[in-house]
């Protein structure tokens, strides 16, 4: 819900930068400009194998050409010394001085050291040829602070001669459970007890978009418990991710707990099914805690809704790209409050026209994660207390 999502990222400050080698820096946020060290490309540089001739030589009507030399990618440029004549050249080579045309081999036959152009062949100026500085230029910025670095930027990077980039500090981030029940995988399990599994969906989320610094702890409903733990954890962490304990329960004392840390209350319970029970708060040096339903399907929403955003946030990032918007291809009644917005997971299709639409594909309940695995995502829709009809256009989230 936008409302919640405003007053959270309200609260968010943007973590400090650090340099990183160039190859630990996938996905993490630029914080510094980048320039070209020199032209890009620094000569003018041939894009096809083939041979570089005067375009003037072509159009006097020369279609044989000597080859009298050899020019690969990654030595020093050759010189042609007669007009008439040609250089054979390799895919990003130095263009040979007194050449101006590359005829792609396609265009040639070449016989005891003579090409002979082909009827078709072409042999206009600057042809197969990318011209000095083309693509960027000592003092003009390649890259601005603020972008997320793919593969792309990371090239450029790389270009520009940089070893090492200013970019935002990983968030330092624990995912939480909390609760009597819970038994680790792995361990003898009793009939009244479940799995520990919503921090291990937490922490692969996260680490699968890139967040490296991510650990995971188990609190038991002790009200001292809770205490001793989370303080350790406000000491050494950025973010925290609770599951459970949020609610209204007799054993329900994170909020209770975390007021007595220090941290300031900015939302608790959101008009939103699944995932009413929802807290945030901000901690005694701006540390984001989240408390986040212990439902399986409400916590998974609840971290890509709220908790990714978030963290985008905190990075720096100054474009971040807005939901896909996708729509139902079949009717949605809604069963909660009509003034609740419904987060409904669903599968996304590709129709006759190629266009994305939403499947349906509610869970048997907020426990039912294993229905989330035959899903991509989940569409958010606003309150209304009809029916949504097909076709109407939903915000989508991946998981």
């Amino acid at each position: 819900m936008q409302q919640a999502e405003e007053a959270i990222l309200g609260q968010i400050a943007v973590l400090p930068a650090e340099l990183q080698p160039l190859e630990r820096c996938i996905g993490q946020t630029l914080r510094q400009d980048v320039f070209a060290e020199r032209d890009n490309p620094p000569f003018d540089r041939v894009c096809m194998d083939g041979i570089a001739i005067a375009s003037a030589a072509f159009e006097r009507g020369v279609r044989r050409f000597r080859v009298e030399s050899l020019q690969p990618a990654g030595v020093p440029g050759h010189r042609l010394s007669d007009p008439a004549n040609a250089v054979e050249v390799m895919t990003g080579a130095i263009l040979p001085t007194g050449t101006d045309c590359i005829v792609p081999l396609e265009e040639y036959d070449l016989e005891e050291g003579v090409a002979a152009l082909k009827p078709k062949a072409i042999g206009t100026a600057l042809r197969n040829i990318q011209r000095r500085g083309a693509d960027s230029r000592p003092g003009v910025a390649m890259l601005r602070a603020g972008i997320r670095l793919g593969a792309p930027e990371i090239a450029v990077a790389a270009s520009a001669g940089l070893a090492r980039v200013s970019v935002t500090r990983q968030p330092r981030i624990v995912a939480i459970s909390t609760g009597d029940e819970l038994v680790e995988p792995g361990e003898p399990i009793l009939e009244h007890q479940v799995r520990r599994s919503n921090a291990y969906a937490i922490v692969a989320a996260l680490r699968d978009r890139g967040y490296a610094q991510v650990s995971h702890d188990h609190i038991r409903d002790s009200e001292q418990a809770l205490t001793d733990q989370l303080s350790g954890h406000l000491s050494e962490r950025d973010v925290l991710i609770l599951s459970g304990g949020v609610s209204k329960g007799k054993f329900d004392f994170v909020p209770k707990v975390l007021e007595k840390l220090g941290v300031r209350e900015i939302l608790y319970r959101v008009a939103q099914r699944p995932g009413m029970p929802m807290y945030f708060g901000s901690g005694p040096t701006g540390q984001a805690v989240f408390g986040l339903p212990g439902n399986p399907v409400s916590t998974c929403i609840c971290l890509v809704r709220y908790v990714v955003p978030a963290l985008i946030y905190m990075s720096g990032r100054d474009r971040i790209a807005p939901p896909q918007q996708v729509p139902l291809l079949s009717t949605v009644k809604f069963g909660g409050p009509a003034a609740a917005t419904y987060f409904l997971p669903v599968t996304v299709q590709v129709d006759g026209r190629g266009a994305p639409t939403a499947v349906p594909a509610p869970p048997n309940g907020p426990g039912d994660f294993l229905a989330l695995t035959q899903t991509h995502g989940f569409v958010e829709l606003p309150p209304q207390p009809e029916p949504f009809a097909p076709g109407f256009v939903a915000r989508f989230y991946s998981w």
